[in-house]
């Protein structure tokens, strides 16, 4: 038997200002943007590499889903983005604008340091040791 994980929904306030986030600022890739209707789209990226999860950017519908956003999971690192080369990826972030919440460190499982993402939820950028 063979599974993975293919998305994971994070909740956005706004598909373009997501997409320019998660492409120009993390260098994701666009899998697709399909409109399905006047106020819905299908939208995946994913990091670069072709990695089997991606991300479905989707858009808050009602007050109970805009109050996540930002706040999935009550403040804990979130996503895990792992890299082959965490001081090119973590110069290039910085560069591009990324808020990182700490400098990196090394830790028995790898380099690592914690930012935010544009609505505030917390990734872990890890270079697995």
């Amino acid at each position: 038997m063979f599974q993975h994980i293919a998305l994971v929904a994070l909740v956005v306030r706004d598909y373009d200002e997501a997409l320019e986030f998660y492409i120009d600022r993390l260098g994701f890739e666009l899998v697709e943007d399909t409109p399905l209707d006047d106020h819905k789209r299908w939208v995946v990226v994913r990091p670069q590499g072709q990695p089997p999860t991606a991300l479905l950017l989707a858009k808050a519908s009602g007050d109970r889903q805009a109050a996540a956003v930002g706040a999935q999971t009550g403040g804990r690192v979130f996503l895990f983005l792992h890299t082959d080369d965490f001081e090119r990826d973590y110069a290039a972030y910085v560069r591009r604008g990324v808020v990182f919440e700490e400098k990196p460190r090394h830790e028995i499982y790898g380099v690592v340091a914690v930012f935010r993402d544009l609505y505030g939820n917390r990734w872990d950028l890890i270079q697995p040791s």
